[in-house]
């Protein structure tokens, strides 16, 4: 009978190696080489880590090749726009989606929890106006952990689900305080009555007061469904999406035995980068660039001309090699959206022009290039009237029960370790 191993030979001298092969419910099986290092004197050399397995999960499973994402099993077409985002929070949190009750439960502690102490809402007022709100979140999330200190030991379950629950309704306070903080406008609490989403849309909006833009025939300008529903999806799409950059960087401050808060604090300037997060930034940025419709060709030659340093962003992706299926959820999303918002945006028919001439030229099609994620939620964000530099502190809004999930798993995994790779010595 065949053993489930592999062997690596040495030609140089003709030693072996023989290493247990571990099968996954899903994707690749991995070769355990944990005590290569022992047996050869050598280590491994992946740079970015493309070809290694960093731990072992339950939450997410992606598959590039066949454009598949789920989240506890769940495909994510099954999921973004049919149940809600807090529902998916639980899901990814608790392993299963809740029940009627436990979902209105759950609904409403994170409506209660979504309030911060005044001593951290006094630390707004020490970053200047303009301060980008990526940056302003990363400290106030930090600061967040010398509020909570019983959660740098946590013992058991019920201690995990409050530390959950509590960052997961804390974020988007943090992130619309930070934004009114960078354009100098007065602070929005919390509204309890509110859900998840519409409170966040409401805390950017808003005037002091709670009131809503007046508008000319004496009413207000009240928050859409459809803009809620919207951006509900996005959060969902974002919720979590197995070892990337971000995610990593949590699970290995984590992996230190720091505050949890902290480690998501890494998260966020992690997701910054415009390589990472600030992506569906760059993307809005280099359609203003475009400027006209009429430009849109040129471009297109310039991304397909090796010689030009113009890369068009949003489209092609580090996993998915075929389409990514965020992206076609958001597809359906922002079509829905033109419509039901009448919208007549400059931008966005730039975009739609864009991506046809992408989707039918061959050079796009042969190389697997097709419109991601961040192509579309920048679209879809500019549609709902959220200001740019709002993009990416979404995402980490939509991001954290994915966080704070994975270092749950981490920490309560009994055979992890601190994160330390190794290295390929070429200096003096």
């Amino acid at each position: 009978m065949a053993k489930n191993t592999m062997t690596l030979t040495d030609n140089r001298n003709g030693k072996a190696y023989e290493y247990n092969i571990i099968d996954g419910t899903r994707g690749p099986s991995v070769v355990d080489i944990s005590s290569f290092y022992r047996d050869s004197g050598m280590f491994t050399y992946d740079p970015g880590y493309t070809s290694t397995a960093s731990c072992e999960s339950k939450i997410t499973f992606i598959d590039g090749e066949n454009s598949e994402l789920r989240y506890r099993g769940y495909d994510i077409a099954d999921l973004a726009g049919k149940h809600s985002y807090l529902d998916v929070c639980y899901l990814l949190m608790r392993g299963k989606l809740p029940t009627p009750e436990a979902s209105k439960n759950f609904d409403l502690e994170i409506r209660h929890r979504s309030f911060l102490n005044e001593g951290l809402i006094k630390i707004f007022d020490a970053f200047p106006d303009g301060a980008h709100p990526m940056a302003t979140m990363g400290a106030a999330t930090m600061a967040l952990s010398t509020f909570y200190k019983d959660h740098l030991n946590l013992e058991d379950e019920a201690e995990f689900k409050t530390m959950r629950r509590r960052i997961v309704a804390k974020m988007p306070t943090i992130a619309a305080m930070a934004y009114r903080k960078s354009i100098g406008t007065p602070l929005i609490y919390p509204d309890v009555n509110r859900y998840f989403t519409e409170n966040f849309l409401y805390m950017l909006r808003a005037y002091p007061g709670g009131s809503m833009k007046r508008l000319a025939d004496g009413s207000n300008e009240e928050i859409k469904q459809i803009e809620v529903d919207a951006m509900d999806a996005i959060f969902t799409l974002h919720a979590d999406h197995e070892q990337n950059a971000s995610t990593t960087t949590v699970r290995a401050v984590g992996s230190t035995e720091a505050h949890p808060y902290v480690a998501i604090s890494s998260g966020i300037a992690a997701l910054w980068g415009s390589a990472h997060g600030g992506a569906n930034e760059k993307v809005m940025d280099q359609l203003k660039m475009i400027g006209d419709i009429k430009n849109v060709p040129t471009y297109i030659a310039k991304a397909k001309d090796r010689n030009d340093p113009f890369r068009l962003m949003g489209f092609g992706h580090r996993v998915y090699k075929n389409r990514d299926p965020r992206a076609e959820c958001l597809k359906g999303l922002q079509d829905q959206l033109r419509e039901e918002l009448n919208l007549d945006s400059k931008l966005l028919d730039i975009a739609a022009a864009v991506e046809e001439a992408a989707l039918n030229d061959d050079y796009f099609k042969e190389r697997g290039l097709y419109p991601n994620i961040d192509f579309y939620s920048g679209v879809i964000l500019t549609a709902l009237k959220i200001p740019v530099e709002m993009f990416t502190p979404i995402f980490v809004i939509g991001r954290t029960p994915g966080w704070i999930t994975q270092w749950s798993e981490l920490k309560q995994d009994p055979k992890h370790k601190i994160a330390r790779p190794r290295q390929l010595y070429t200096g003096n």
